[in-house]
């Protein structure tokens, strides 16, 4: 499928990520704590209990961005994606994408599969990967089908999404509360893992290309791409498709929201 496939687990580039993030680490040590009226503020308390009564989902004009977080260290400049070293955390920016549909992932990069993804992120899966290197978690292997087939390996990564509705008012949720697994009509029961994803070397020019940069960043069907995917088997066929969007419990299309993946304990 992809020619003169080589799938080492990192790359110059995530390696020098980790290594000028855990500088400014080091630097911005004595950062303030973020204000707690902020959205990202909210990943510390309960996810909220969902409404029993269904309501459709509001098109309503979402807030324009959510503001910075404080006393975080930014991977770089063109990726919205930070680390808290201290309570080992990863912050990733994007904004909804679909909030009705079948699903095959959570979150892609910009600009790559939002056409079945809840949120898109602004950022690339590689930039991600590199933040969940530095926090510690520890990438296993994607999902394979031969000759057997074996689901996705890694530590298992927590997803909290943050954000705030029109009035400004801050909310928390487990992601899996705004995906519901189409036959039984409940919320996703499983939990994603760190499968890294891989890289393949293009012969003629030598350059390494992450291969989740096509849009397999955190997945609900099982890709061989992925750098996150659900620890059970999960079909991407049409047919096969196991996962829908919860409409009614997703803020507006593009309404902006932050993830915090972190370590399950």
């Amino acid at each position: 499928m992809f020619p003169a496939a080589s799938f080492a687990p990192f790359n110059s580039i995530i390696v020098g990520c980790i290594a000028a993030t855990l500088l400014a680490c080091s630097v911005n040590a004595q950062s303030k704590p973020s204000s707690p009226q902020t959205a990202e503020s909210r990943v510390d308390s309960e996810p909220e209990a969902q409404a029993t009564e269904k309501t459709e989902a509001k098109e309503v004009e979402p807030p324009k961005s959510l503001p910075e977080p404080k006393g975080l260290v930014r991977m770089n400049p063109k990726d919205e994606v930070w680390i808290d070293m201290k309570k080992k955390r990863v912050v990733v920016g994007g904004r909804i994408a679909l909030n009705r549909g079948m699903l095959e992932m959570f979150a892609c990069p910009k600009g790559t599969k939002e056409h079945e993804s809840v949120v898109s992120v602004n950022a690339l899966a590689q930039t991600v990967h590199a933040a969940l290197l530095a926090i510690g978690a520890k990438s296993g292997k994607p999902a394979q089908y031969d000759p057997e087939y074996k689901p996705a390996s890694g530590d298992v990564i927590q997803v909290t999404v943050l954000w705030e509705d029109e009035q400004g008012k801050p909310h928390n949720i487990q992601a899996q509360q705004w995906i519901r697994q189409v036959k039984t009509k409940k919320p996703m029961s499983h939990q994603w893992v760190f499968a890294g994803s891989g890289f393949w070397k293009d012969e003629d020019t030598g350059r390494e290309h992450y291969l989740a940069e096509s849009g397999e960043l955190i997945c609900v069907s099982n890709f061989s791409t992925a750098t996150m995917d659900v620890n059970v088997e999960s079909s991407q066929s049409n047919a096969g498709l196991l996962f829908e969007a919860w409409t009614e419990r997703i803020p507006p299309l593009g309404a902006p929201v932050r993830l915090v993946l972190e370590v399950a304990k």
